[in-house]
């Protein structure tokens, strides 16, 4: 289940006649794991023509009780402007989203999604939740309880986790 990269550290600390510390196997683990996911999420999501980056604009704004800014978008995807810029211009050829000058503001620019967008965004996020659920499903509730126990005492000895 490894990465062939770790596989590759994990040879060369025992050529070198490191012991493994502990740990090690299950860190190279966890990111072999996120790195599949991640490339499951991907090629799940091309041939709709769809990065992540676009899938979670679709949804951000699918949930927003009003239009949102490129602004607001950028801060609740945790992503920088200039990113959001781009995925918008993608999404809007698509036909996916539209742009509008604020009635109330004209400096201002809100998105809403289209009608082609809003259906899009209701049926991938349904799908997608129910891939994330059946990649689980082999945990029963107390397994699962454990394992995010496990991640977030593993998180909080991280320089992201010791910052939050």
């Amino acid at each position: 289940m490894l990465a062939l990269k770790h596989q590759a550290f994990l040879a060369e600390m025992q050529r070198r006649g490191q012991a493994q510390p502990d740990g090690l196997a299950q860190c190279f683990q966890l990111l072999s794991l996120a790195a599949a996911i991640d490339q499951d999420c991907a090629q799940r999501l091309a041939p709709l023509g769809l990065s992540e980056g676009r899938f979670v604009l679709l949804f951000l704004l699918q949930g927003a009780e009003a239009p949102l800014s490129p602004h607001q978008l950028a801060e609740r995807a945790g992503v920088t402007r200039a990113t959001v810029s781009g995925l918008l211009d993608g999404l809007e050829r698509d036909g996916l989203l539209e742009r509008h000058v604020d009635p109330g503001d004209k400096r201002r620019i809100n998105v809403r999604l289209t009608t082609a967008g809003e259906a899009l965004a209701l049926s991938l996020f349904d799908q997608h939740t129910q891939w994330i659920r059946d990649l689980f499903a082999d945990l029963d509730q107390a397994e699962r309880t454990l394992l995010s126990g496990m991640l977030c005492r593993i998180w909080a000895r991280t320089d992201a986790g010791r910052a939050a």
